[in-house]
């Protein structure tokens, strides 16, 4: 039998790993985009452009590529620098159900454009870092996180 104190720290770090992992992988990724020229290039190989006229006909929104495709770099950029900001708030604990509704939002956004014509679904990955966020957006970053410690200082000044 596991004694409670163990189980109320293990209850108050479970989101923990998904934190980590998902903050990550967003830093990564808008590292990743931002250091790579060929990404951020109206066409050719692995270009952003490319990618996006690739699958603008199997979108289930295609006039949000569409949208995209008006500035192909400049769409590239905000992405990855969103997917930065939203990796470091995440890993942070900043703002964290902002952070994880912008991931949940990219993540939202990738499905419907990039993966949706992955089948079956669920081999397409950006479905499955969409419902990762959920969890996020609904309890915020649980502990240890700078929301928290913010959370905990305002309290102890109101005592």
């Amino acid at each position: 039998m596991i004694p409670t104190e163990l189980r109320e720290r293990a209850a108050r770090h479970a989101l923990l790993p998904l934190r980590l992992f998902l903050g990550v992988t967003f830093v990564y990724a808008g590292l990743d985009k931002l250091t790579d020229p060929a990404f951020l290039s109206d066409s050719g190989t692995g270009s952003i452009g490319d990618l996006m006229r690739g699958v603008r006909d199997t979108s289930a929104v295609p006039w949000l590529v569409d949208l995209a495709l008006k500035s192909p770099v400049g769409f590239a950029v905000v992405l990855a620098i969103g997917e930065l900001l939203v990796g470091l708030g995440t890993l942070a604990g900043l703002l964290a159900r902002i952070a994880a509704l912008g991931g949940a939002l990219i993540s939202l956004s990738l499905w419907l454009t990039v993966s949706w014509q992955v089948t079956p679904y669920y081999y397409g990955n950006d479905l499955i870092y969409l419902m990762a966020w959920l969890p996020l957006v609904l309890a915020g970053a649980g502990y240890p996180s700078l929301d928290e410690l913010i959370r905990s200082r305002r309290s102890r000044r109101t005592a």
